[in-house]
């Protein structure tokens, strides 16, 4: 085996009743060049139709699990992103079944954790829209290039792109065995929920890689993401929302404040200042940042912040989970 492929990258991929995307999400593990994986398949199909595609791929790194009982896409999902290291591996990351990753994807990842001495990399992704069809096309951009710049970012920075958008994307990550961020959730939430929070998991520095060497699939109507849930839809939005904002006023709490005094001009991120008064003025609608909207604007955003505030509610295992994560993030200080 070639040097550069010393050490062995764990790949987790949860699938659900796409044969199709499974099989072009599987090649694009075959097509690495870094060679040195594994890959285990969770199937939360009760029939086991992802079976036949790994074994069709006649590939020996290609592991087969079917999940007894089912596990629903939230909790499946969530699996993925276990600490535990049955395989000895080095690496990790998750690639749904409806995504995939270039050809570079492991080797430039461990190459930049190897140089910056970091344990976790977010990696920027191309959209693929209308995926599943065959109109199907990538974007010219990344979905991280409106929220960062390429670097480093301290956990308590990190975790201001909440204020802006969504932190992490599940296929973007990837991370070593040394890791200490918790990044499986371990508490009830829908998936959507989950990646805000592994979000808010971040708790030791992370490298954001600019360059998009994977690939997130823009299908939302084709997903069965909350077909566990029982709630209707608005009952759903109000409590997600409820959650974030929940997440954002933490995050911001827990900042430094010399990242809070900068936070509308920080390089660091990318966003218009606009769209980063709008994010304050969301979470904390009394902040001065949010003085820099138009006054309508503001009004409708404290309005539809004080909405949300009185009628959406967290649970008691969103409780939990806020308080684990700061106890997490202290014991990280601590060690640092």
């Amino acid at each position: 085996m070639k040097e550069e492929n010393n050490g062995l990258v764990q790949v987790r991929t949860p699938t659900y009743r796409r044969p199709e995307a499974l099989t072009r999400c599987l090649n694009s593990l075959q097509a690495q060049s870094w060679k040195n994986w594994i890959c285990n398949v969770y199937d939360d199909d009760p029939d086991g139709s992802a079976e036949a595609v790994c074994r069709r791929l006649g590939d020996s790194r290609i592991v087969y699990t079917r999940n007894e009982p089912q596990k629903f896409a939230s909790k499946n999902i969530d699996q993925c992103f276990s600490l535990t290291n049955a395989n000895d591996a080095d690496y990790f990351c998750v690639v749904e079944d409806d995504n995939s990753i270039l050809e570079s994807f492991f080797e430039s990842n461990i190459g930049i954790i190897r140089e910056q001495g970091v344990e976790i990399v977010l990696r920027n992704q191309l959209i693929e829209h209308r995926s599943g069809t065959p109109d199907a096309y990538l974007s010219e951009t990344g979905i991280l290039d409106d929220l960062f710049r390429e670097g480093i970012y301290t956990p308590e920075k990190f975790r201001l792109a909440l204020m802006i958008g969504i932190g992490v994307s599940n296929g973007g990550l990837f991370w070593t065995r040394s890791t200490r961020c918790p990044l499986e959730i371990q508490y009830s939430c829908t998936a959507t929920l989950q990646e805000y929070m592994r979000t808010f998991s971040i708790c030791e520095p992370i490298y954001v890689a600019m360059e998009p060497l994977a690939v997130w699939a823009e299908n939302a109507e084709q997903t069965t993401r909350n077909a566990e849930l029982r709630s209707g839809y608005l009952r759903r939005e109000l409590d997600l929302k409820k959650a974030v904002r929940t997440l954002q006023r933490v995050s911001w709490e827990k900042a430094a404040e010399a990242d809070k005094l900068n936070f509308m001009s920080d390089k660091a991120f990318t966003a218009a200042p606009e769209n980063r008064a709008k994010g304050i003025a969301k979470a904390l609608p009394l902040h001065r940042y949010g003085g820099r909207l138009g006054a309508r604007e503001r009004i409708e955003l404290t309005l539809r912040g004080l909405m949300i505030d009185l009628i959406g509610k967290t649970t008691d295992d969103f409780d939990a989970f806020v308080t684990s994560r700061l106890t997490a993030d202290g014991e990280t200080r601590q060690s640092s």
